[in-house]
Formats: structure tokens, sequence, C-alpha cells
């Protein structure tokens, strides 16, 4: 259990944090960088599931889940793969996690007509939000793969984040009337 007694420590004054392990790192580090930026992506969600509630309890539902996952993955970025023994067994990012996304894409993608043109974000609220959350899911992703090139990372969390973005883009064409609401891109329409 996660007890939090007092908010402000200080000790971050200097530039740095602390990881899981206990290393302290800049805050500017690529690895704070990705997992501040998954944590966005959670603030994004939570930005949606005020517009999807009782009007869409199936993407509801799975937001929720999502935004404990996102927290499961911030744990698993803020403890480097080191090898040592850190007294505790750290939190991961697990196959069951990819593929439970992976089955909620499929779930809702049975439910829409095949795409003829790129989808521009847009058509309702809740839409226009997860196309907002697609691409900061999209940019930690990226940081993440990044700092794989650099550290060792947990593949999962890498698929993890592949797949999110796939749900959000997904679930905005889903809450836009399955796709009849969608805003698509007409290429050279401005010309």
């Amino acid at each position: 259990m996660v007890v939090l007694n007092k908010i402000y420590t200080k000790t971050g004054d200097d530039g740095t944090t602390a990881l899981g392990s206990g290393e302290r790192r800049r805050k500017s580090d690529l690895r704070i960088e990705a997992y501040g930026t998954v944590d966005e992506t959670n603030s994004v969600v939570g930005l949606i599931r005020l517009q999807t509630g009782q009007s869409a309890p199936e993407v509801d539902q799975t937001l929720g889940r999502i935004q404990n996952d996102l927290f499961d993955l911030g744990a698993d970025l803020a403890t480097p793969e080191t090898g040592e023994d850190l007294g505790y067994e750290p939190l991961r990012i697990t196959d069951a996690q990819v593929t439970a996304i992976e089955q909620a894409i499929d779930v809702l993608n049975a439910e829409l007509k095949p795409l003829r043109s790129f989808v521009l974000p847009g058509g309702s609220p809740a839409a226009a939000y997860l196309h907002l959350a697609r691409t900061v899911s999209r940019r930690a992703e990226r940081l993440m793969v990044e700092l794989a090139a650099r550290e060792q990372i947990n593949p999962a969390a890498v698929r993890y984040m592949n797949r999110l973005s796939d749900y959000f883009f997904v679930a905005s064409r889903y809450l836009n009337e399955k796709g009849e609401q969608d805003v698509l891109w007409v290429p050279g329409q401005n010309r």
C-alpha cells in the first residue's frame, strides 16, 4: 500500500528525483521524461472519462482499467531493470495487460466500418479527447523506444503503449457514432 502523508519533501529542489531503485536522476533525464509523459497520458484519459461515464459505460470501464495500467507502467519505468536485488519485486507491465488492450480494440472495431480515409481529430468531445490521448501516448511510446535504445526496459511496456494508442483511435471512432460522425481527411481540399 502506498502512504503519502507529506506531499513536498524538498529533495527535488536540486533538479533531481528518485527512481524506484533509490537512484537519483536529473528531472530532465529521458527515463523521467518517458514516465512523465505516461502520466500526462493518464491525465488526458481522466478528461475523456468526464465525457464517457454513463453515456459509454463499455468504453469508460476500459478507460478506468487503462488509468490503473498507466500507473503500473509509470512504476515499471521508474524502476530500472538493473538485476540488483531491490528488496521487493518491481511492478512490471505484463503480456496479459497487452492482450487485454488488444481484446478491447477488437470488441469496438468489430462494430466499425472499414476506413476509406484518414480521420481528423474531432466529431464528439470524447472522440477529440481520445485523439489527444492518442498523440500523447504516441509521444510517450517514442520516448520509451529511445530509452530502450540506451537502457534496458520491459519490452511489454513498449508493446502496451503501442496498442494503447490504437485503442484510443478505435474508441474515438466508436464514440463518433461508430464512425458516422468521423471527420475525414480530404487530401488537397484547400488548394
